[in-house]
């Protein structure tokens, strides 16, 4: 039997969903706008789509009580399922970022804020396909989430990215297409700053050398 002690751990590379992989701020915009009517709520969907990123009920918080802030949720994630996939498009590169990880043997972990189930179904939508879809995390959580898939990098948008990444002791590689700019990026501790994922498999070429 071959002694496989010292054989190198297989590769795995998460990636954040919204903004990182998906331009979902359509789709977002659409669903709070039809919660807004469902509930007679003032919700500035505007504001709510250049903050994506942290958990749903702490954006449902800011035009909900606290009481009525589960049952909220509920009704936000069964509207999103008619509102949020067909106006949602990959991201340039997404497609070929996913390949590249594959092109290298490597598995693909999608580690998200999203509710799982609609994240599953974002990436049907999409045609991205992952080995693992993780949900409902952000920041030290996801770092969990990583090191519990192996994870030896992880690309996402948000500084709560960054965040996680560094919990779990990967390569933080922060992408500009969400709220924050490079610099923003760097300053918050990524390890590598993309423009966009168009520029992720050169680096992981370069990186896995």
């Amino acid at each position: 039997m071959p002694d496989t002690s010292s054989a190198p751990a297989p590769l795995t590379v998460g990636f954040d969903l919204d903004m990182t992989l998906l331009d979902t701020r359509p789709g977002i915009h659409a669903t709070y706008l039809a919660l807004a009517a469902e509930t007679g709520a003032f919700i500035d969907a505007d504001l709510v789509v250049t903050r994506l990123g942290p958990p749903l009920l702490d954006e449902l918080r800011n035009w909900f009580p606290a009481e009525h802030l589960d049952e909220i949720a509920t009704r936000y994630r069964t509207l999103y399922r008619d509102h949020a996939f067909a106006p949602t498009v990959a991201l340039p590169g997404a497609h070929e970022a996913v390949e590249a990880v594959r092109g290298h043997g490597g598995r693909v972990a999608v580690i998200t804020g999203k509710y799982e189930p609609n994240a599953v179904l974002h990436l049907e939508h999409a045609g991205l396909t992952a080995d693992a879809v993780v949900g409902d995390l952000w920041a030290e959580t996801k770092g969990e989430a990583l090191r519990a898939h192996g994870a030896s990098v992880y690309v996402g948008d948000h500084l709560g990215d960054i965040r996680g990444a560094r919990h779990a002791d990967a390569v933080a590689v922060a992408v500009a297409t969400g709220p924050f700019g490079a610099d923003e990026l760097r300053a918050a501790g990524a390890d590598v700053v993309l423009a966009d994922l168009t520029a992720f498999p050169a680096w992981l070429a370069g990186h896995l050398g």
